[in-house]
């Protein structure tokens, strides 16, 4: 068991984590509907105006936080686990909150016309664009469709990459920024696709599944959530239901599970050291 220390608690269904230069963490809270900052001495104060069910979120190389929002699900009376879409859901987007104003708004809601689902989590490459899951919306008797997708921060350029895919949930990139990781949750399968040029995929042939490259799949009910990728190039991804950071390299061996006190660790970040 990981020696874990406390540092804010009833927060609804914390998500994203970012941990920031100044001790912070910035992280959404998707049943909340609001993105919050948690500062070192563990006081909560909110980021912009997310609404929606903020997800996956993360810094662009303007400094503004950009944010996977799943625009909103329903809750069963104390369960923490989504029943469906919110009354009000029309649709997920990516969203820019200037962290200085707390000015918040919408980048992207579509892409060639087909609508942003479930945008789930994003990761920044070195020339300023950045990947992004969509895991789908699930209904009572059907669910859309997941996929992955490249986008430029001023709002002028989404590309559909791989589309559709069950459950793409977490996403990272190598150290080199050769290789893009996608986990997929109901498969608890992480694929590696080889990055040609930003926002451009290798497809792999058939078989190959969504045309990427099977890393590694855990046996029994595992499910794959978030992930981050040590500077060492092996990938740390969380793991529910057995309550594990499995930590995988990137030649798909299991290295290590580090075991969590819950069975629901949904995300990750790493800080740099200092």
């Amino acid at each position: 068991m990981a020696e874990l220390r406390v540092v804010a608690s009833e927060l609804r269904f914390p998500e994203g984590p970012v941990a920031m230069a100044d001790g912070s963490v910035i992280l959404g809270e998707i049943a909340g509907a609001t993105v919050t900052r948690i500062a070192a001495s563990g006081a909560k104060s909110a980021v912009g105006q997310a609404g929606g069910g903020p997800n996956g979120l993360a810094v662009g190389p303007d400094g503004a936080l950009y944010v996977c929002n799943n625009g909103g699900n329903e809750y069963a009376q104390g369960g923490f686990l989504s029943t469906g879409p919110a009354k009000d859901y029309r649709g997920g987007y990516i969203q820019r909150i200037d962290l200085a104003s707390g000015e918040t708004r919408i980048l992207y809601s579509e892409c060639n016309g087909h609508k942003l689902s479930a945008p789930n989590d994003l990761v920044f490459d070195r020339q300023g664009g950045f990947y992004f899951t969509d895991l789908g919306k699930r209904y009572a008797h059907q669910r859309d469709h997941g996929g992955v997708y490249y986008a430029v921060p001023d709002g002028s350029r989404i590309v559909e990459l791989v589309y559709p895919m069950l459950s793409p949930n977490g996403i990272g990139l190598s150290p080199d920024e050769q290789t893009l990781y996608v986990a997929d949750t109901e498969s608890s399968r992480m694929f590696a696709y080889d990055i040609v040029a930003p926002g451009v995929l290798k497809q792999e042939p058939f078989p190959a599944p969504y045309g990427g490259r099977l890393v590694c799949g855990l046996p029994g009910f595992q499910r794959f959530d978030s992930l981050a990728v040590e500077a060492s190039g092996n990938i740390c991804v969380a793991t529910l239901i057995t309550g594990h950071i499995t930590v995988i390299a990137a030649d798909g061996r299991v290295v290590r599970q580090v075991k969590m006190p819950d069975v629901y660790p949904t995300n990750i970040c790493l800080a740099a050291a200092t």
